[in-house]
């Protein structure tokens, strides 16, 4: 299988526009899916979701206008209602504040390279990235007006993209955390709006403001990259923010604070799922026993299976119940020297690495 890949122009509407056109399919799948699963694991009703969605596409369309139309776009080109489209943008902050209660699903582990610890001497930064089975997603291809382009994943019927990189050579990765303090209802610009905002960035600094500038309704990790040789990783809370290094040439994050103390954070239920530091770790390790990496060798740490299934390649454990059925959806490698993006449409050990680039 390959994901879609979609070329998308004009303003943000229109961009949004051509999005719902041709995801309209896979949208309808995720709409479903979601929906199901906001009712069962959040016990929303369908109505109540639509509600929430809808608060929170207000609050969008005075924080980022072209964000708002953006869904507007899809909304109209996919033919389903704005709120429903909405719910598919909030739903990080719909399900993160419920994960405040519930063990969080285990899933996502990224890294950054810098130049010397690889072999081509290019800024490489990926991840694998473990969600829910079967949700549907693409890569989307944006050229600006201006020239401004960008290439990205994102799920089908989410405006913008939130693993890719643009012509400027900032390049982002993200990881799902959880916090005491996490509260959908904040309704503070979310997680989805500022990684499009993130990768519309010509300057590093001004891509961290996007995350550090304000509050957030709920905790979510950051990594962030410039070419040729710049990276920051940037935890946060709602109200808190840690920012890291590469160190040894190499920086890794998974789905928990790497100090919460320092940040005066409590991580709920973080216990009932130890595999988050075990995959830091691990891939930790692997990357820094094999400098200098190669593209090739980079595949292979994200197929590593040791501590299967919840291994740094993520697989369905079969004895939890189907709610909780998560594996990699992707595998993502971008090299911000050359400007390419490698992805596998499923875990990397069944799916291969398929290259998009966006010269």
């Amino acid at each position: 299988m390959t994901l879609p890949l979609v070329h998308v122009t004009g303003s943000p509407y229109e961009q949004g526009l051509l999005h719902g056109e041709a995801l309209r399919e896979q949208i309808a799948w995720n709409l479903n899916l979601y929906f199901a699963r906001f009712e069962r694991e959040l016990k929303l009703s369908h109505t109540e979701t639509l509600n929430r969605a809808w608060r929170y596409a207000e609050a969008i369309q005075q924080q980022s206008p072209a964000y708002y139309a953006g869904m507007r776009g899809i909304a109209a080109g996919s033919g389903f209602d704005l709120a429903a489209i909405a719910a598919l943008n909030v739903r990080y902050e719909l399900f993160y504040d419920e994960f405040s209660e519930k063990p969080l699903p285990d899933g996502c582990t990224a890294f950054a390279l810098l130049p010397e610890a690889t072999v081509e001497g290019h800024l490489l930064i990926g991840e694998n990235w473990d969600w829910i089975v079967g949700v549907r997603g693409a890569i989307i291809h944006t050229d600006e007006p201006d020239g401004f382009a960008t290439l990205a994943f994102t799920e089908a019927g989410i405006f913008g993209g939130k693993i890719g990189f643009n012509s400027a050579g900032i390049g982002l990765l993200i990881n799902g955390l959880t916090s005491q303090d996490d509260d959908w209802s904040r309704l503070r610009r979310p997680f989805h709006v500022r990684c499009y905002e993130i990768l519309r960035c010509h300057e590093l600094e001004t891509a961290v403001r996007v995350v550090t500038s304000e509050d957030r309704s709920c905790s979510a990790n950051f990594l962030l990259a410039q070419a040729p040789d710049r990276v920051v990783n940037i935890e946060t809370s709602p109200e808190r923010v840690g920012l890291s290094r590469c160190q040894h040439g190499c920086l890794v994050h998974a789905n928990h604070f790497v100090n919460p103390q320092a940040l005066g954070i409590v991580e709920r239920n973080i216990e009932e799922k130890p595999h988050s530091p075990w995959r830091h770790a691990r891939l930790e390790h692997l990357l820094r026993a094999c400098q200098p990496l190669t593209l090739a060798d980079l595949q292979a740490v994200l197929r590593d299976h040791e501590g299967h299934p919840y291994a740094v390649c993520f697989h369905i454990d079969p004895s939890e119940p189907p709610e909780q059925h998560y594996e990699s959806v992707i595998s993502a490698i971008i090299d911000l020297g050359t400007q390419r993006l490698y992805v596998s449409d499923g875990p990397p050990c069944q799916a291969p690495y398929v290259r998009y680039s966006l010269t």
